[in-house]
């Protein structure tokens, strides 16, 4: 099995399984070349369950669906589909699934079809052990807080137990049930660059003409170059993850004219040809996802992931329940959900860079070095690898952007659903098309 990072996402996607039972936790240390083993398990029930999940990718790792049935024991079927696949049937097909696995910036557009239940926040063991800003909005008083987009806050709560209406503030019902998140930022060769890059705006910069790229998924897209015009002092928004038609205009337009200067050498869709660029050499600097940066440098070629002053765009996701799940197959899924936030999962998927929701289960399940590496921004002490032993970082590599705090607390923007969406695909595909 290949590794999936961070989304061949939007339009590609593996699939998994999992499975449950009642769950008794060892709390077993690992290393870094030898992972810890996953929870210890009671299978005495429920075992001829079989649940259909729906999602994207980000977690559908065969490894995780084999851990996931050696631990818990019983079925789950996959469909692996793009962002908008996804959410179309998650609005128009409740009957053809039984999770949702989707991110949260989909939920304005999911949520009001009414095909989600409620999540009893009271049936999910860990719910005290998410990272706060899932739950109530607070990091530290950190930049995140007041975070534009969809934060996954502002669509975390349902107003009941009936309710198709998001909450402002905490209730006993859950939209999804965390599990991991990233901060995303631009990579570079600093090779072929020759110098620190400190800024967004260095993305127009006359110096790399012919050089960048930027991802070609138009929510995502638009917001990258926001962050970049914003940078430059070219125009300013009111919220960069719900822009007004004006602001649309105005920067595709900047786009259109930075394409016809020949600032950029591609548009690039998935994980596999953003290495591809940034490998050969053809892009010196582009839109990139932390595990695409990782792919490059086990490689053996020097690329980094920067921390830019104006902060990063986030993603989160989650998984869901239909609102025809009952009986054994809705307990099956609590029970799906609860092992997802158990530690074991967390762990494989730190190992990839991203972060669990529920950091503190994580660590159980991590070495000392890895946790000091990916969470605390320390040299590494030994080598870090990946779930898959594949070396990602020597022994003494710091983790561009430093600390899960530094890192995570500066998201100034989320991957976001506009109230506009339909206009600013219309005016994205104009501008990939002039």
């Amino acid at each position: 099995m290949t590794k999936i990072t961070r989304r061949k996402l939007l339009y590609t996607g593996l699939a998994t399984g999992a499975a449950i039972a009642t769950t008794r936790c060892a709390s077993p240390k690992g290393t870094p070349n030898n992972p810890a083993p996953g929870p210890e398990v009671n299978t005495n029930q429920i075992k001829d369950v079989t649940l259909r999940l729906i999602g994207t990718g980000v977690s559908q790792i065969n490894e995780i669906r084999d851990k996931a049935q050696e631990d818990l024991g019983f079925k789950l079927e996959m469909r692996a589909l793009s962002t908008q696949e996804n959410n179309q049937i998650a609005i128009t097909q409740p009957d053809q699934y039984d999770i949702f696995d989707g991110e949260y910036f989909s939920l304005p557009l999911v949520i009001p079809s009414g095909n989600l239940q409620p999540i009893a926040v009271s049936k999910i063991k860990a719910w005290d052990k998410i990272v706060p800003f899932f739950t109530s909005g607070k990091f530290d008083g950190l930049p995140v807080e007041k975070s534009q987009g969809t934060a996954p806050y502002k669509v975390m709560y349902l107003a009941g137990a009936d309710s198709t209406e998001f909450s402002a503030t905490p209730t006993d019902f859950a939209t999804l049930i965390p599990f991991q998140y990233n901060a995303d930022t631009l990579g570079y060769r600093p090779d072929l660059v020759g110098r620190t890059i400190k800024s967004w705006g260095e993305l127009f910069n006359e110096e790399f003409k012919g050089k960048t790229s930027i991802l070609n998924i138009p929510q995502i897209g638009i917001m990258d170059a926001a962050m970049v015009a914003e940078a430059l002092g070219l125009m300013t928004f009111g919220d960069k993850g719900n822009m007004t038609k004006e602001e649309i205009d105005k920067i595709t337009n900047i786009l259109k004219e930075q394409k016809a200067k020949g600032q950029f050498r591609a548009f690039w869709e998935t994980f596999d040809e953003s290495v591809n660029l940034m490998s050969s050499g053809e892009v010196v600097l582009q839109s990139m996802w932390s595990p695409a940066v990782t792919a490059v440098q086990s490689k053996g070629i020097e690329c980094i992931y920067a921390p830019l002053d104006e902060g990063y765009r986030g993603w989160g996701g989650g998984i869901g329940l239909s609102k025809n799940l009952s009986g054994i197959q809705l307990d099956a899924a609590y029970e799906y959900m609860n092992w997802m936030l158990e530690g074991w999962v967390g762990a494989f998927l730190g190992r990839q860079g991203y972060y669990s929701a529920a950091p503190e289960t994580a660590k159980k399940y991590m070495s000392a070095e890895e946790w000091d590496f990916w969470y605390e921004g320390k040299p590494a002490a030994v080598d870090m690898v990946d779930p898959f032993e594949k070396t990602l970082a020597k022994a003494g590599a710091v983790r561009d952007g430093g600390s899960f705090k530094d890192r995570f607390g500066n998201i100034v923007c989320w991957n976001s659903t506009m109230q506009e969406n339909t206009y600013l695909v219309q005016k994205w595909n104009e501008f990939i098309a002039s």
